[in-house]
């Protein structure tokens, strides 16, 4: 199990209500999973939208619970960006 931080931007903080929180989890999908459970409702929406980075790197289109998480990392939540 490692732990870290999520951060998000833009309409995901909105819903979010924070800037940032700690995960602990060992897959992307794990630390997904505690997010929609302590953010039911609009967040768990707009996750669906978001693509994410992981200690800067893109998650693309990887399976989420293939993406493992380091202790003291990152994981960006960003939602589509208006503009370029």
């Amino acid at each position: 199990m490692a732990t870290g931080t999520i951060r998000y931007w833009a309409a995901a903080k909105a819903a979010a209500e924070t800037a940032e929180e700690p995960y602990s989890a060992r897959t992307l999908a794990e630390a997904l999973d505690a997010v929609r459970d302590r953010h039911p409702g609009e967040l768990t929406r707009v996750l669906q939208r978001c693509s994410f980075l992981v200690n800067d790197e893109p998650v693309g289109k990887r399976p989420h619970d293939a993406v493992l998480l380091t202790e003291g990392g990152t994981v960006e939540v960003l939602p589509p960006f208006a503009g370029g």
